[in-house]
């Protein structure tokens, strides 16, 4: 089981940018060691005879062809409504 030196969870707030009391850095060190003694259980696993995958819903990207709806309305009459255009486009304030 790996554990986690003091070191080792004070360079991980640095990195973080926390602020942890000593009591603080006792409890992730027991927290995160434990963490990482079930994840190293993983290695035992075995995996041969088992396809990668990058996801497991059997979904994939499904694409259509666009389709062209005509509602009756033309972009001119829809900017009839817009306070303020410029061109064909829809004018608003600049925003940061």
């Amino acid at each position: 089981m790996s554990k986690l030196s003091s070191e080792d969870i004070l360079k991980l707030a640095r990195l973080a940018r926390l602020h942890l009391s000593q009591d603080e850095v006792l409890q992730y060190q027991k927290e995160l060691s434990s963490i990482l003694g079930y994840v190293e259980q993983l290695d035992s696993v075995d995996v041969s005879g088992v396809e990668p995958t990058y996801q497991v819903t059997g979904l994939t990207n499904v694409t259509r062809t666009d389709e062209l709806i005509d509602y009756g309305v033309s972009q001119a009459d829809l900017l009839k409504n817009v306070p303020t255009k410029e061109g064909a486009y829809i004018k608003v304030r600049r925003m940061i």
